[in-house]
């Protein structure tokens, strides 16, 4: 009996140390998984922060475009229906990107008025009465403006006043 107790214990002492062993193992390798998050961690961090100066200085070097508001004025034309007994009254204001838009605008004047005037003379009531349908003009007037810009482009169109009468 004495030899059996002799020959557990050492048993159980061959396997503590590989017990041992693999617990080191696994120390040493939680260990490194730490250092190595740590790394690509400080790498991202560092990363981010060259990146987020470096936009900030080229968001410094770039001048800011102000969108702008065109007041094109007041329209009066006649419908196409009903012999021409209807007509309608619009103001109209259009927001541009920026401010050199508006100097443009103010040099094609000519050419917008008549483009403008030619697209609501050629609407009927029942292409303008309702929400959508004066929303579809106002893309309608946008899609024309923007074929005459080069500096810049129509963000939207604003009506100041609608009158069908």
């Amino acid at each position: 009996m004495v030899e059996k107790e002799k020959e557990e214990e050492l048993e159980e002492k061959k396997e503590e140390p590989k017990k041992s062993k693999k617990s080191i193992i696994k120390w040493i390798a939680v260990f490194f998984g730490v250092v190595i998050l740590g790394a690509v961690g400080f790498a991202g961090w560092t990363y981010y922060k060259s990146s987020d100066s470096g936009s900030e200085k080229a968001g410094a070097e770039q001048t800011v475009q102000k969108p702008g508001i065109w007041p094109m004025g007041s329209l009066v034309v006649n419908l196409m229906d009903d012999n021409g007994e209807r007509y309608l009254k619009a103001a109209i204001q259009i927001e541009v990107s920026n401010q050199d838009c508006l100097s443009e605008l103010e040099l094609l004047k000519p050419k917008v008025m008549d483009s403008i005037l030619g697209l609501l003379s050629s609407k009927s009531y029942k292409d303008i009465v309702g929400f959508e349908k004066k929303q579809r003009l106002k893309d309608e007037i946008a899609v024309r403006l923007n074929g005459y810009l080069i500096k810049g482009q129509v963000r939207r169109v604003y009506f100041t006043e609608f009158l069908i009468q």
